[in-house]
């Protein structure tokens, strides 16, 4: 009776609102899409943004705070369901977090990012996701998981400081706040990539999952999470730059041993499988970028800091997004060849992005708009093959 009592309540609550997943991967593919859009019209000179005052920190804030944290929330309320099994958030308090996030997206580019409202609604939406997360979590005792919740809350105070960044005009501040989320966020893809690539590796092709390394996996994630607090306190002295360039250099052969152990050949035929490990390379070429960078070895942070954001965030979050949607609507876990086209544009977006400007100096703007094309393209081909499946109930009857 209780299940058929669940069923019903289900069955009143529009599809798109009945996980995480689904609201905040469709949305934000759909926002990053209309993000790069703008920024690609606002390189070329055309007055798109007509409330920002700085272009530049509307480009860096959205890509973070509004797409990438999007799909965090989306992955975070749906697994949390799995890890804790207790229901996951649906129907209107869904609807009412996925509203917090998206109006200050449609606001600021008209109001700008000075404008109180813009930024009270959008310091309210993480607090409220990770009071979500806390309350399954503490049911359960499940503390291993309550990981998530203090993130969510650095995640939010790190928005607060972009802000505070943007009132004063400090664009070095600006620098620093979003790159130690790009590097925050990095982090969480390696913990999350430790637990998944190897697993969905061993799954699809039946092979033992390999062992993880104890000293291993605290030198890569440690390393890698020590640089986080590192790059946003530390001074930028000369002694300073050594040792974090250092730290970095560290975390890139962790992280590269610990990807080598993967059975990365096995992923070669399996498009879902080989979008993750390639992505997961982007986090040491990425932490090598910004040691080169902090030496200054012929390489600037922002070009750097792009073999993480396009290279790490954008691949790792398509592939991931592309396989979880399947996975929780009840779907075959296999793609087409529009979103293998997908993934191969993603790759090529973020080798542009970050290699062009290098080896050829004077195509920077070229590789800038070929970059946000390509962009545009994977996660387009994204939402139009996936709207059905977000949208609609899942396959096999069950709820989600």
């Amino acid at each position: 009776m209780m299940q058929i009592l669940d069923a019903e309540k289900e069955s009143r609550i529009w599809p798109l609102f009945r996980l995480g997943f689904r609201v905040f991967f469709l949305g934000g593919a759909l926002f990053t899409c209309l993000a790069m859009l703008l920024w690609l019209l606002s390189l070329s000179g055309m007055a798109v943004l007509p409330g920002v005052r700085n272009p530049i920190w509307w480009h860096a804030h959205e890509m973070l705070f509004g797409f990438a944290l999007a799909i965090v929330a989306g992955f975070v309320l749906t697994a949390m369901q799995n890890w804790t099994g207790i229901a996951g958030v649906r129907g209107w308090p869904l609807a009412l977090v996925a509203g917090l996030w998206l109006l200050p997206r449609l606001l600021m580019p008209l109001r700008g990012e000075l404008n109180p409202l813009v930024i009270t609604l959008d310091l309210l939406w993480l607090p409220l996701v990770a009071a979500m997360l806390a309350r399954p979590v503490l049911q359960v005792k499940q503390w291993r998981n309550l990981f998530f919740v203090p993130l969510l809350v650095l995640f939010t105070l790190l928005n607060a400081l972009s802000y505070y960044a943007a009132f004063s005009g400090n664009w070095l501040l600006s620098e620093r706040v979003f790159m130690t989320t790009v590097l925050a966020l990095t982090g969480l893809i390696a913990v999350m990539g430790g637990r998944v690539i190897p697993f969905f590796t061993a799954s699809a092709t039946g092979t033992d999952k390999p062992v993880p390394l104890p000293w291993l996996e605290k030198l890569s994630l440690g390393s890698l999470w020590l640089g986080v607090p590192g790059w946003l306190l530390l001074p930028r002295t000369d002694g300073v730059n050594s040792a974090l360039a250092l730290l970095l250099l560290v975390a890139a052969l962790a992280n590269l041993v610990r990807l080598a152990r993967w059975n990365n050949k096995l992923a070669l035929n399996i498009p879902l499988l080989w979008v993750l490990h390639l992505g997961y390379l982007f986090i040491p070429l990425g932490l090598l970028a910004l040691a080169a960078a902090l030496l200054n070895w012929g390489i600037g942070v922002s070009l750097a800091s792009h073999w993480l954001t396009t290279g790490v965030l954008g691949t790792v979050i398509l592939g991931m997004v592309a396989r979880v949607s399947l996975g929780h609507s009840g779907r075959p876990l296999k793609i087409g060849r529009s979103v293998v086209i997908a993934f191969a544009l993603l790759i090529l977006a973020a080798l542009l992005r970050s290699l062009l400007p290098m080896l050829a100096p004077g195509m920077t703007l070229t590789a800038y708009h070929i970059s946000a094309l390509a962009w545009m393209s994977a996660f387009g081909l994204f939402s139009w093959v996936y709207w059905p499946i977000l949208t609609r109930p899942r396959i096999d009857g069950r709820p989600g």
